[in-house]
Formats: C-alpha cells, sequence, structure tokens
C-alpha cells in the first residue's frame, strides 16, 4: 500500500509538472531563448516579482473560493495594477488568520497559479486540468507542493517582465 501511495504521488507530481510544461510547450525555440535572456537581463527584477505573484496568485485563488470579493480579479491585474501593501492586506483579510506560511495558502497559491497557468486553454479542459490540480494537491506532501508552487509562481513571474 505504502509502495502504491508513494507512486500515485510521483505520478501526480508529474501531472502538475507536465501542466506547466504543456503551457509552455507551444513556444518556439525562440520564445524559450528570449524567456531565456530575460531571466537573464532582468534577474533582480524578476526576483523583486517572485513574493508579488505568489502573493496575487494566492489572494486571487483565495477570493474565488470564498468569493468574498465583489470584484472579479485577475492575476495579471492584481500583479501589474494593484498596490502591494493593498494586495498583501487583502490577502491577510481573506486568509482570516492563516498566514502565507499556512498550507491553506500554499494550497491557493497553487489553484491561482496553475489557473493562471491554464487561463488560455479551452474553458472546458482548463475545469478538467484544475480538477486534476485539486485532487493532486490533497495529496501531495507540504515539500512537494510547495517545489510546484515554487516552480509555478517562477515560470509565471517570467510573462511579467515581457
Amino acid at each position: 500500500m505504502k509502495i502504491l501511495l508513494q507512486i500515485s504521488s510521483l505520478f501526480i507530481t508529474f501531472i502538475l509538472s507536465s501542466s506547466i510544461a504543456n503551457a509552455s510547450a507551444d513556444k518556439t525555440p525562440e520564445q524559450l531563448e528570449h524567456d531565456k535572456w530575460l531571466k537573464l537581463r532582468f534577474s533582480a527584477q524578476h526576483e523583486r516579482l517572485i513574493p508579488v505573484v505568489a502573493v496575487a496568485d494566492m489572494f486571487f485563488a483565495c477570493d474565488q473560493a470564498k468569493n468574498s470579493g465583489n470584484a472579479n480579479y485577475q492575476v495579471k491585474e492584481l500583479v501589474e495594477d494593484m498596490d502591494r501593501n493593498l494586495l498583501a492586506e487583502k490577502l491577510t483579510a481573506c486568509l482570516a488568520g492563516a498566514t502565507t506560511k499556512s498550507d491553506i495558502a500554499l494550497n491557493y497559491g497553487l489553484h491561482g497559479c496553475f489557473s493562471e497557468q491554464l487561463s488560455s486553454l479551452p474553458a472546458q479542459q482548463k475545469l478538467d486540468q484544475m480538477a486534476v490540480v485539486t485532487a493532486s494537491i490533497s495529496t501531495l506532501s507540504r515539500e512537494e507542493r510547495q517545489k510546484s508552487f515554487t516552480r509555478c509562481v517562477t515560470d509565471q513571474s517570467i510573462s511579467y517582465l515581457k
């Protein structure tokens, strides 16, 4: 049984990783090279952007789950337009006592990040992929979820450098 759980966990991690890979699989070699150049050229900016994107992902998914806001937020708008302090305040309020280091915040972050990563898919395909993400989150260890979130946010942040 333990081996089955480990194999299942590895399979789910692969699915989450492949979701990110599929989101960038459509890129041409030139686009991938451009992304690499952006990362090198703007590495300091990229490093400062990563926590903002992470907070935006967490707030986006938290707000969606609780439907607490009347505004229909988009992650891109949260990252590019919202004041950083206001974004942090909104996340704190939405988390209702949980910290940004909590499991609930991490799970919201994964939902938010993958939601944006998969946003270019047709609606039904996105729903199907998000169902896989949701199912996967409940079976992964905190360490695996943290690695997936870090990888997703790092890749996602590159798009804001363009």
